[in-house]
This record gives structure tokens, sequence and C-alpha cells, in this order.
């Protein structure tokens, strides 16, 4: 992970195009069909997801950096559109997602891309890092909510978007764990995920974690990058997915059984 040069711009466009076509077809049953996300109809994934977007060029912004429950708020944005149709929620997910699009590679530039940001209780982030919270909702959304739930197959990945994915999860995750400071967690422990985009992240004593392993690790999880985004958010369970661990099981296991990433 050290050595790959991401290009999150390019990661976030080729999201946009799969949700894109995945949507062009659909129904107006489809549309109104309940999703695998709790609550949410298919046709209000991809309103939060155009919302999301016009979001960031709006007052809302504000009030997801501000706010103290990031789902609630986008439950909020999503119930403001539930009397829409499908194809006028995709047209303003498709404006919208059009610009951010566009604004996204900015955004990854210096000295603007390292400009520390916060999105509610995730915590804070350099502003190119951002860029990969909209890759992982598409990603996620896509394949483990909408796909599933009409019996479509999902569409393919590959390396880049896997790993700005994965860059974003584990820049979640340590915020969450830094700030729930578990009293067990007292020594380091590495996770390794393989295939497409996967490297090695250290979780060190203090929550932190931290791409490339350190050495000295009381146990070490080993996934798939491709399972991650499902199990990391407990859109299915750990223990039901290849996951394997070494070293200390006990220890490692309690870890997993924190971790649910938003």
């Amino acid at each position: 992970m050290a050595h790959v040069t991401l290009d999150r711009g390019a990661a976030f466009k080729a999201e946009r195009a799969d949700v894109l076509a995945f949507c062009a077809g659909l129904e107006p049953a489809q549309w109104r069909m309940d999703s695998r996300c709790q609550g949410w109809r298919i046709q209000d994934v991809v309103a939060h997801m155009g919302t999301g977007c016009r979001a960031m060029f709006s007052p809302a912004a504000a009030k997801l950096m501000r706010t103290n429950d990031i789902e609630a708020a986008n439950d909020l944005m999503v119930d403001s559109r539930r009397d829409r149709s499908g194809p006028d929620v995709l047209a303003e997910y498709r404006r919208w997602s059009g610009v951010a699009a566009a604004v996204f590679p900015l955004m990854g530039r210096r000295p603007l891309g390292g400009v520390p940001m916060a999105l509610g209780e995730l915590g804070r982030f350099p502003l190119r890092v951002l860029t990969g919270a909209m890759v992982f909702d598409h990603h996620t959304h896509l394949r483990h909510d909408m796909a599933p739930a009409l019996d479509r197959p999902a569409p393919g990945t590959d390396a880049n978007r896997m790993a700005v994915v994965l860059e974003w999860m584990m820049a979640v995750l340590s915020n969450q764990t830094r700030a729930a400071t578990p009293a067990w967690l007292d020594r380091p422990l590495d996770i390794t995920l393989t295939g497409p985009g996967g490297g090695t992240w250290r979780v060190g004593a203090d929550g932190g974690v931290a791409a490339g392993p350190g050495g000295g690790a009381a146990a070490e999880i080993t996934g798939l990058a491709l399972e991650f985004p499902e199990w990391g958010t407990r859109r299915a369970a750990w223990r039901d997915r290849d996951v394997r661990i070494s070293g200390d099981v006990d220890y490692a296991t309690a870890f997993l059984d924190t971790v649910n990433i938003v």
C-alpha cells in the first residue's frame, strides 16, 4: 500500500459509470423494491448517493461536518425525496455526481489535498482521502445493497478502486478505534487483505491504523480485499467470510467483533 499511487478521481468516475449502467434499465417496480440497506428501497439508495454528491456543494456540507449522527443526517436527506420517482432521483444523481467527478481530481492536488476536514462523528481526514468516502459509498451500496436485492450480478472492480475503498475504511477504523480506546487493546495486530487493492495494515495499541506491518504483532488477521467492505460494515458476519487468524486468536477475535465501519 505504501508504494501505490492512488487515482481517487478515476476510482470515483469508474464507480459512477457502474451505478449509471446498473440503473439504466431498471423497471418502475424494481426502483420500488427493498434494497439490502434496511429501510431503503432501491431508489432511496440512489437518492442517498445523489444527495451525498449534492451536499458537497450546498449548505448541507456544513451540517454533515458538524453532525454527531451521520446515519441520521443521511436518512433525513433521503426522506425528503421519498415521493420522487426512480428516474427523478437518478437524474439528480447523474447531475451532481457529474459535478463531483469533475471536482474530485482537484481535491487531490497539493496543498489542497492535505487540508484536514471533519465528517461528523467519523473524525477528520485529509481532503484527498474524503474522495474515498464517496468511492466506498458507491462500491458498497451497489454491490452489497442493490445488486443482490434485485438478484442481479454485481459489477466488477479493479485494484485502484479497491485500494481507494480500503484506504477510506482503514482511516475510519483508525478514528473509531482510537476514540473507543478499549482497555483490552494493549498490543499491536496486523490486518492483511489479499487480492486487488489489498495490503497489510498495523493496528497499534493506541488504536491507530497505518499501512504496513511493523513486526511483533500479537495476531494477524487475513482476509480478502473484496470481502472486507461487506463484513467490515457488518453486512455479513466476519465468521461467515474467508477470514483467518494466526497468533493470539482470542485477542484478534475480540478486535474483529468490534469492527463496524460506517
